[in-house]
């Protein structure tokens, strides 16, 4: 059979897809629908056709499943930031733990079982950092939103049910302070405009935010008006930065800033312990998710007080810090200066002293442990969605430490570099974190030990 955009077709939701789309069969023939939940029931209208796949949307549901909530966003059918706001709570979590159960038998050839899911409290507005687009819609009235799915068309929308409550309130002031001084949002096809996004972070312990306006230019006109009227409106806000960034280039933030008020940093804690966060830092977006990841990390590390812990892609010290007072020494490694500065300085204002850090690459400072005879007996890495380099993986292999602790945020990436580890390395406990509620993506942590045979 031939099949067209625009074609309608029965099928039933029969899984989903590591991004989150529900399938379903026409004829043998896989198509992906988005918002479709396994065993409903739906007449849909293909949207896209491939030799090898079709995607369509949902016309009409025929039968809806008792899995089935109504969302708390109104838009979150048509958001590309939520894929799961309209399943139950509990049949995400078990997606998730599917995810990573099929990721590794999938791409390690591993048959392995969770042990522990640890889920959230409350799984809506617990981002503590969100980057906003700003457009114009069709009408040329200025909107804010993330885009839909696989596109760079922003949905309008009034706030987000997963990002921090104070953050939806300033992003509307804004907004009204660029119509009142005719600042143009940043268009992405003629590379014009004033204003390409707004950042903000918000400290969940703590009464800070942070707001990032990132600039197209060096200097607005009426910038002062602008700035002085955002924090007479919003005076929650503690820190304003200008990040201006003239690229044309997809990333967000530019290397030039430029701190309007404020110290031009948040505070925050984890665990217990006080953390200096910059605009550039990396810190997890969840912190109440994040305690419970870090806490079973080291529970299951199983440490010891007279070993020497490598954190590698230590960011700005989190896990490093709070996992210092159960080992005699840790050695954390970043390639980001700011991150290794702002870590330095965690440090100190936590009284920790038997913490260092280094800036360099994590499979370059490995390598020269290895080659120095340095003692390492427990490894803690939790990279970037990428995963290990080849470059580290094979230092880690020559490295022969008893135990790694590899925390991640792909389970494919986690599953290709466990199958590299386990030339000397077997799995003992494999954890799910829910870090990204109503959203396709999940953290693990895997404990790997050393192989009995080979430690000597």
């Amino acid at each position: 059979m031939e099949y067209r955009v625009g074609q309608k077709h029965q099928v039933i939701g029969i899984d989903y897809t590591h991004d989150g789309l529900g399938v379903a069969k026409i004829d043998g023939f896989t198509i992906f629908v988005q918002n479709l939940i396994i065993g409903e029931e739906a007449e849909v209208e293909i949207t896209f056709v491939k030799k090898s796949f079709l995607v369509g949307k949902i016309v009409k549901l025929l039968k809806i499943s008792p899995d089935r909530i109504q969302p708390l966003c109104p838009i979150a059918t048509a958001c590309g930031g939520c894929q799961f706001q309209h399943l139950d709570y509990k049949k995400e979590l078990e997606y998730k733990k599917s995810k990573v159960i099929r990721a590794f038998h999938n791409i390690a050839k591993m048959d392995l079982e969770v042990d522990e899911v640890l889920g959230s409290d409350d799984p809506y507005h617990y981002r503590n950092k969100i980057i906003m687009p700003i457009g114009y819609d069709k009408r040329k009235n200025l909107i804010h939103g993330f885009y839909r799915y696989r596109s760079h068309e922003i949905v309008a929308m009034d706030q987000c049910y997963i990002e921090d409550k104070r953050s939806a309130p300033i992003i509307h002031t804004i907004k009204d302070l660029m119509k009142e001084l005719a600042y143009d949002p940043y268009d992405e096809d003629t590379l014009k405009g004033d204003i390409r996004k707004i950042m903000i972070r918000t400290s969940y312990y703590y009464d800070e935010i942070m707001v990032v306006i990132i600039t197209n230019k060096e200097t607005l006109p009426d910038w002062d008006i602008f700035t002085k009227s955002l924090l007479q409106a919003h005076p929650e806000i503690t820190t304003l930065i200008q990040n201006i960034n003239l690229g044309e280039t997809n990333v967000v933030l530019g290397n030039k800033e430029i701190v309007v008020s404020g110290s031009g940093k948040i505070k925050d804690k984890l665990c217990g312990l006080e953390f200096s966060i910059s605009s550039k830092s990396f810190y997890q977006v969840n912190v109440k998710q994040t305690e419970k990841l870090y806490q079973k990390a080291i529970e299951i590390a199983n440490l010891k007080i007279d070993e020497t812990v490598l954190d590698a892609y230590s960011g700005i010290g989190t896990i490093g810090m709070i996992l210092a007072k159960h080992v005699h020494k840790v050695i954390g490694v970043e390639v980001v200066r700011q991150a290794v500065n702002d870590a330095k300085h965690n440090a100190l204002i936590n009284d920790i002293k038997n913490i260092e850090f280094h800036e360099a690459d994590a499979g370059d400072f490995i390598l020269k442990l290895e080659e120095k005879r340095v003692k390492i007996d427990t490894v803690f890495v939790d990279p970037p969605r990428k995963g290990l380099d080849e470059k580290f993986i094979s230092g880690l292999l020559k490295l022969k430490a008893k135990s790694i602790v590899y925390i991640s945020c792909d389970p494919a990436t986690l599953a290709r570099d466990v199958a590299l580890l386990s030339e000397l390395y077997k799995v003992e406990k494999l954890v799910v974190v829910d870090m990204f509620s109503r959203t396709y993506h999940v953290e693990s942590i895997v404990h790997l030990v050393l192989k009995r045979e080979l430690e000597f």
